[in-house]
């Protein structure tokens, strides 16, 4: 798991630690943007937590925690990171994904998916990737949906929110069987490497 960052023309994903985490603290702060999270990153304290365990789960080599910088707005985006990595059965999720509004509905988020995947498929010879998403989240569902990802199903009243709700998470996957065709059609113009 010895990365450094992700990149095209479009958007870098670099590793987020202690020493850039504060470039993403405003765009944190915005109301709403976590909410169906179970995880806290409204004030420095906060984040400042969460990318905390984000670091200690690289080193554990559970996750791979990046921060989101925008190469055409040369602006710091967001998060999003590979998590529940286990390496034995070749599955990971891409999960913790957060962006600021400003970046919503841009193409930035398909983007850093297209890197990920391909990363997780093509380098570390992953053989599945999963998203959970709250039930109720139905812009994310629909865009892991765009990322050609099936609904295999949702484990019901799995994980509390923080404001007391226990939510119904929604489980989707990708096969690295169906990654070629994904490339060919979903991605077909896009890049890896930037210019």
């Amino acid at each position: 798991m010895n990365i450094n960052h992700l990149e095209n023309s479009r958007v870098r994903l670099s590793l987020l630690d202690l020493s850039n985490y504060t470039h993403l603290q405003n765009i944190a702060n915005q109301k709403d943007l976590v909410q169906y999270s179970p995880t806290d990153i409204a004030t420095p304290e906060t984040f400042r937590e969460y990318v905390q365990t984000a670091v200690d789960g690289y080193y554990h080599r559970t996750c791979i925690p990046f921060v989101v910088y925008d190469k055409k707005e040369k602006a710091y985006a967001g998060c999003t990171r590979f998590m529940n990595i286990n390496v034995k059965h070749k599955v990971l999720d891409i999960g913790s994904t957060w962006l600021g509004y400003e970046f919503h509905g841009t193409g930035l988020n398909k983007q850093m998916k297209f890197l990920m995947l391909h990363y997780a498929f093509e380098v570390m010879n992953f053989e599945k990737v999963e998203f959970k998403i709250d039930e109720r989240n139905l812009k994310s569902r629909k865009a892991v949906e765009n990322l050609g990802a099936l609904l295999e199903g949702t484990l019901r009243k799995n994980v509390y929110l923080l404001d007391g709700f226990k939510r119904n998470t929604c489980c989707y996957g990708i096969l690295k069987d169906e990654w070629d065709v994904l490339k060919r059609t979903v991605f077909k113009d896009f890049e890896l490497e930037s210019h």
